[in-house]
C-alpha cells in the first residue's frame, strides 16, 4: 500500500520479520486507549500534516486491496476519520486525517477496550468530536483459536493459514 511513512509502535525490539522502510518507536505504558492515542501523537510529531491510519496486528487477512479504494486520493476529501469495524464489536483500524495528540486523546482516552461495545463507544467519540467518518470493511480480528481458524478459512493460501496448519491446531482449514 503506498504510504508516505510507515511507523511501527512496538513494545519490545523489532526482529528480522520487520520489512525494510519501517520506523520503529517504543510503545508507551498505560491502557490500550492511552497507547493508541500515543501512537497517533507519535505519527503527528513525525509528519505533522499527514493523515495517519492505525491498524492492529490481529487481522492477518487484511490486504492492500481492502484499503486502496477507501483511502485513495479521490475518496479522501471530506473524510476526517476512517473506522474499520471488527466482527466482535471492536475495531481493527482507525484513521485520522489530521491527527494531533489532543484529538487522539479526545477520541480514545477512556474508551473501553476489548469489549463488545468498544467500536460503538469509539464511533460516539468520533461523532462528538464533529468528525466525518468513513467506514472500512468489517473484518474478524484474531483473539481466539476459533477466530484464527475462521480467518484461515477466509484466506487459505495466506502465510497465516499455512502457519496455522503447521501448528496443527486448525483442523478443517483447507489445504
Amino acid at each position: 500500500m503506498p504510504a508516505g511513512r510507515r511507523l511501527l509502535v512496538l513494545d519490545g525490539e523489532p526482529g528480522g520479520w520487520l520489512p525494510p522502510g519501517w520506523e520503529v518507536v517504543p510503545q508507551c505504558g498505560g491502557g490500550l486507549d492511552r497507547r493508541l492515542a500515543a501512537a497517533f501523537a507519535h505519527a503527528a510529531r513525525l509528519a505533522p500534516r499527514a493523515p495517519a491510519l492505525l491498524v492492529g496486528m490481529d487481522t492477518p487477512q487484511l490486504d492492500a486491496a481492502a484499503l486502496a479504494e477507501p483511502l485513495s486520493a479521490a475518496r479522501r476529501p471530506g473524510a476526517d476519520a476512517w473506522y474499520g469495524p471488527a466482527a466482535d464489536g471492536g475495531f481493527w483500524a482507525l484513521g485520522l486525517a489530521r491527527p494531533t495528540a489532543r484529538l487522539a486523546a479526545l477520541v480514545l482516552h477512556g474508551v473501553p477496550m476489548s469489549t463488545p461495545v468498544t467500536g460503538a463507544a469509539l464511533l460516539r467519540r468520533l461523532a462528538q468530536a464533529g468528525l466525518t467518518v468513513r467506514h472500512l470493511p468489517a473484518l474478524t480480528d484474531v483473539d481466539t483459536v476459533e477466530d484464527a481458524r475462521q480467518v484461515a478459512d477466509e484466506v487459505p493460501a495466506s502465510r497465516f493459514a499455512t502457519r496455522l496448519r503447521a501448528l496443527d491446531i486448525a483442523p478443517g482449514v483447507a489445504s
